[in-house]
This record gives structure tokens, C-alpha cells and sequence, in this order.
């Protein structure tokens, strides 16, 4: 076998043959490409990364490029500050933690489900209980299967935390396994409380303390800051408020008689993991480094700073509409949660938006893990994101936020504080505000959903998911939020008229000239208008206004939509738009832009890349009579 010359004596630098590119080269070359596409570029020297620039909700500016200046030295897995992992050995010897979520309130079928996913790639459960989910009165019968000395369970209590605790305890002791028990009891005042319900931190800090001393080996609180990411709020704003959950956590233990070190060490967090991987990577890496500096505050040692970190899939990107793409939206934030360092991962099945998932949908869930685990080996390398000059740079700039959302929850009297005074609702419901606006300009696609939607689909049918009570006053309770929602709610009524009146809502696609010259935009109203339910007619015109406008006549369709060329638009739109209302159109639309000649020939509305969508799609609704 012939081997390369840089093996057989000759350059041993790869690509040392070729010419160094420098960074100003790259700027050219980029600009050039620019004003090929009609884009201006400036003269100053940085104005292509800044034109191709983009920002996050915390106002990270994300470049186009970054090169040795941005990385930034992280250190080594497992040494403080753990930005690279807690371990030295990362997941790399069995991987991380695959742990499942169950929430069915039925002992029977929580058995049943538990054992499959045990016997099925699962390493660990993970039991909602209480009120939205198994009873703890139930637990036995749940776990009657279970080889409770391998298997570890953790707990999702919520305020029933000391009845919870007493029956999972009560099961271990049972089985001879309660000194060795492992896993947790997921005691999470503060959690319980942004989700809407009465939970006294004193009380559940002296729940916890009560069973440390006979249990070295469980985990006691949970530091969950996915409330923060199911109310819509950023990644700093959730790194903050698990630092402020932690730090609240700590003073409640040690002030129950803990000793510092060990509240430290009996603490599991929880972050959520999205389908913008290297957020969900950089995340993971910030919140480490952030807790081993809270922890560096309180003065313990550098074997005590490491943090316990579980990562679950968002509930907030997740959809009803199209679901089997959650499939994709879930596999790529498990993965970012892997390669982020995560200790424990929880895939969300991908009918979970819908209610209580089916065996089917449990099955690929941990599936997703287990062939990222074994198949892909995505555990086998230590950190594989680290030295990354992007994702090194974003975790930085991710530290940074997130440590001063931190501060000012903490000078505002801590969370406790935050939550009574609205602060936290305040400031995530800012985000959300502009989340959602993104999402109805579809800046912030929806795959499935306001982009690309399947019109014809049957909507799955699920039992519904118990829902808790929600009892705390309104101005202290992040609300669960999905992305989706809005555009799901105009389907949902899109469908409702359908069956009520035997034809769902349509908009009559209003095709001048060529087909070359109206496909494009044509696609682009289809497109549109079927992430409302409604359906797209016409089309099929190819001359001009007059055969148009006699068209939509015979098809007794009210709402039009012009779609063509720049150049045709010049040429016949607004004589088009005129016989189209002598039609009887009710309302014409434009697919294209509001500038110049397109204003001018007097259409109601424009259908273009940056409108809102979702403002247009009930303006129609309203229009076509549905909902009435």
C-alpha cells in the first residue's frame, strides 16, 4: 500500500502545500459573493461577518467564522472549573445515563411501560408522582418489576415531596435494597412553586435532610430550571435561575443541618436540551463552569465544585401537528446533551405534546439514545466539542449572561424573592415576547408546522396527560408554553370548519403568465397559507388578468392571491387585481413584496419571507368565516 508522502519522509504538516488563507482574504471573497447577490457591503473591514451575523435571545452575537483569537483554554475534563465534564473519564465507559420519563397515573400501565423500557435499553426511571402523575400510593405496584439494587429511580414529587419520598423509601426498604439505593428523590420546592403549586422550601430542605444520613448514596434535591425553557425564556435566563435554585438549595440544607459538602453533592440539576445543538452543548459546558465557581464562593474544596447534570428534551419545541418530526427535534438535542457532558439524558417521545405517549413512541425515545450510545459511539470521546474556537466562545459568552441573570436574581433577595415579586415571570416573559414574534414572522420556523405543513393529516389521538393544579398567584407562575401553539390553534380551527361545513377554507392562487414565471412564488403562498389550514386552489393559469380573474370566478373562491414575476407584476398587476374584485373577490393578496409597483396596484395584503405570517393567517380566518 502506497502511503502519503507526509508518512514516507516528505512534509509531515497537512495541507502545508498549500497557501496560508488569511482572515482578510476570506473577508473578500465573502463580500464578492455578496454583492453577486444584490447585497451592498461596506467598507469597513469586518462588514461581511457582520452582515452574515446573527444573534440569541441573550444577544450573543453567533459570527460566521471564528478562528484561535475567539477559543478560549476550558481546561481538562474533570478539573475544575468542569467546563469539559465532571468526570476525567467522561461517558466514555458506558456512556451516559439513559433515563426515561413516565407520568401515567395508572399503576398497572406504569408497570408495564417500566418494564419495557428496562428490558429495552433504558438504565434508569424517572417517575412523575403526585398530582399530574402516578400516585405515590401506586409506587409499589409500578416498580413491582423492578430489581430496584440496579435500576435507579429518581422522582418527580412536586409539593406530595415527603408522601413521594416515604413510599419510594418504604418500596426500597421493602426489597432489601434501601442502604444501597440510588437515584432520587427530586424534592423541588422551588421548581414545584414556578410551576404553579404551594411548596415550603424549610420543609422540604428538612424532608431531604431527614433521610440523608441513611441513604449516602440518593440524590435528594433536583435544581430543575426547565420552567424557565418551557415558559419561553433564553439560555442564560435558564443557566441564572439554576444557579439561584442551586445556591437556595444549599442555604436551605445547611441551614436543616447539612454539612456544606455534602448538600453540594446531593443536588441533581436539570436544563433543558433543544434542537439547536450547540446552544444545548455550550449550555451544558456553561452551567458546569458557573456551579464550580458558586461553589468555589462557598469556599469547598475543588473535589466538591463537580455538578450532577440531567438534560431532558424540550417540551417547549415539541409539537402536535406533524409529530413524527419530533422524532428529529429530539434526536439532535439528545445529541447536543450528550456531547455537552450531560450525566443522565431524557429523550421526550415524540407524541408527547399530544398526551400520554404509546409504547411505540416510548420505543423510539430510547431507541434515539441507544444508537447514539452504541451505533454512532457519540460517548466514546471525551468533550468532542472542546477546542472548538465557536463552541468555546459561545459557552464563554453563555457564562456570562447566564452569571448575570444569576446576580440579579440574587440582589433582588434571591428566587424565593424573584418569584413573589414577578421579577422572573417579568424577564421571561420579555423573551417570550420576542420568541414569539420570531416564530410568527417564521424567523423561527416550525418544521411541519408553519413551514412545510402536511395539510391531509389525521391528528393523532392520545389520552390526555394529567395536568397539575396550578394554585400559586398568577405573576409568580411561568406558564408551559410550546412554539407551535398558535399555528396549531389556527389548524385545529381550519379543521373544525372543515367538518362543520363539508369544505375547509381556500385561498384561490392567482397564477400570471408562465409557468417559469409564477412556480416560485406560487410555492411560497402554498406554503403559507397551509400552515393555517387553509387550502390552496387554483393555480393552473398561465395568460393574463382576464383568464385569471374568470377562473377564480367559476372556482367561488372569496380571498385571491396574485402570484407571478416582478416583471409581470409591473406589467398586469393592478389591472389584475381589478378584475379580480369584479370577480367578487373580497380580498386580494399579493405574493411578493410591498415596494414600489407591487403597492401600487392596490392589493390587500403581501405574502413574502419576513411577513407576519401568523397575523395574515387569522386576518384570513376572519375573512373566510371560520370559527363562526
Amino acid at each position: 500500500m502506497d502511503m502519503p508522502d507526509s508518512q514516507t519522509g516528505g512534509d509531515p504538516v497537512p495541507g502545508s502545500a498549500f497557501p496560508h488563507a488569511s482572515h482578510e482574504q476570506w473577508r473578500s471573497l465573502v463580500a464578492g459573493v455578496l454583492k453577486k447577490s444584490g447585497v451592498e457591503v461596506g467598507p469597513d473591514a469586518s462588514e461581511p461577518e457582520a452582515m452574515l451575523a446573527s444573534a440569541t435571545y441573550d444577544g450573543i452575537t453567533l459570527s460566521p467564522l471564528y478562528t484561535p483569537e475567539d477559543g478560549l483554554d476550558s481546561g481538562f475534563p474533570g478539573l475544575a472549573p468542569f467546563t469539559r465534564g465532571g468526570r476525567p473519564e467522561g461517558a466514555a465507559a458506558s456512556g451516559w445515563e439513559v433515563r426515561q420519563l413516565h407520568a401515567d397515573p395508572d399503576p398497572a400501565r406504569t408497570r408495564g411501560a417500566v418494564l419495557a423500557d428496562l428490558e429495552n435499553g433504558v438504565g434508569a426511571l424517572w417517575l412523575r408522582v403526585g398530582d399530574g402523575g402516578l400516585p405515590p400510593s401506586g409506587l409499589r405496584e409500578a416498580l413491582t418489576d423492578v430489581y430496584l439494587d440496579m435500576a435507579p429511580v429518581h422522582l418527580e414529587p412536586g409539593a406530595d415531596h415527603r408522601a413521594a419520598a416515604d413510599a419510594l423509601l418504604g418500596v426500597w426498604a421493602d426489597a432489601g435494597a434501601d442502604s444501597g439505593a440510588t437515584g432520587g428523590l427530586g424534592i423541588d420546592p422551588l421548581g414545584t412553586r414556578m410551576r404553579g403549586r404551594s411548596a415550603d422550601l424549610a420543609d422540604a430542605a428538612a424532608t431531604a435532610r431527614g433521610h440523608a444520613d441513611r441513604h449516602p448514596r440518593l440524590l435528594l434535591m433536583a435544581a430543575d430550571a426547565t420552567p424557565v425553557h418551557d415558559a419561553g425564556g433564553s439560555e442564560a435566563q435558564e443557566l441564572g435561575t439554576a444557579m439561584a435554585v442551586g445556591t437556595a438549595y444549599l442555604r436551605a440544607l445547611t441551614e436543616a443541618g447539612m454539612g456544606l459538602a455534602e448538600a453540594a453533592g446531593r443536588i441533581e440539576f436539570r436544563l433543558a436540551a433543544s434542537a439547536d445543538q450547540f446552544l444545548t452543548i455550550a449550555k451544558l459546558r456553561a452551567a458546569r463552569a458557573m456551579w464550580a465557581r458558586v461553589c468555589e464562593a462557598c469556599h469547598l474544596t475543588e473535589e466538591h465544585r463537580s455538578m450532577r447534570l440531567h438534560a431532558v428534551t424540550s417540551a417547549a419545541m415539541m409539537t402536535r401537528r406533524d409529530p413524527y418530526v419530533n422524532m428529529l427535534r429530539t434526536t439532535l438535542a439528545c445529541f447536543g446533551a450528550g456531547v455537552g457532558g450531560a450525566d443522565a439524558v431524557t429523550v421526550r417521545p415524540f407524541d408527547s405534546a399530544l398526551g400520554l405517549p404509546d409504547g411505540f413512541a416510548r420505543r423510539i425515545a430510547r431507541n434515539t439514545q441507544s444508537l447514539l450510545v452504541e451505533e454512532a459511539g457519540l460517548a466514546r470521546v471525551i468533550d468532542p466539542a472542546g477546542g472548538s474556537f465557536f463552541v468555546e466562545r459561545l459557552t464563554a459568552d453563555l457564562y456570562a449572561k447566564g452569571w448575570a441573570f444569576f446576580q440579579e436574581l440574587e440582589a433582588a433577595g434571591g428566587l424565593p424573592r424573584a418569584l413573589d415579586s414577578g421579577l422572573l415571570r417579568d424577564r421571561v416573559d420579555e423573551v417570550w415576547e420576542r420568541r414569539r414574534d420570531a416564530v410568527a414572522h417564521r424567523a423561527d420556523p416550525v418544521t411541519g408546522v408553519s413551514e412545510f405543513p402536511l395539510l391531509t393529516e389525521e391528528l393523532l389521538e392520545r389520552e390526555p396527560a394529567p395536568a397539575p393544579r396550578a394554585e400559586e398567584a398568577e405573576r409568580s407562575v411561568l406558564p408551559a408554553r410550546r412554539y407551535a401553539e398558535e399555528f396549531e390553534e389556527l389548524r385545529d380551527a381550519a379543521d373544525a370548519h372543515r367538518d362543520a361545513t363539508g369544505a375547509r377554507p381556500a385561498v384561490f392562487l392567482v397564477t400570471l403568465g408562465p409557468v417559469a414565471a409564477h412556480t416560485a412564488r406560487a410555492a411560497f403562498a402554498a406554503n403559507l397559507l397551509q400552515a393555517g389550514g387553509i387550502e390552496p386552489v387554483g393555480g393552473g393559469t398561465t395568460g393574463g388578468p382576464d383568464e385569471a380573474a374568470a377562473a377564480f370566478a367559476e372556482a367561488g373562491a372569496q380571498v385571491a392571491c396574485l402570484c407571478s414575476s416582478d416583471a409581470l407584476y409591473d406589467e398586469h398587476a393592478a389591472e389584475a387585481v381589478e378584475a379580480l374584485r369584479r370577480a367578487g373577490a373580497r380580498r386580494v393578496l399579493l405574493a411578493g413584496t410591498p415596494d414600489g409597483e407591487h403597492r401600487a396596484a392596490g392589493a390587500d395584503g403581501f405574502l413574502h419571507a419576513g411577513a407576519d405570517a401568523l397575523g395574515l393567517l387569522k386576518e384570513l380566518h376572519e375573512t373566510l368565516g371560520v370559527g363562526r
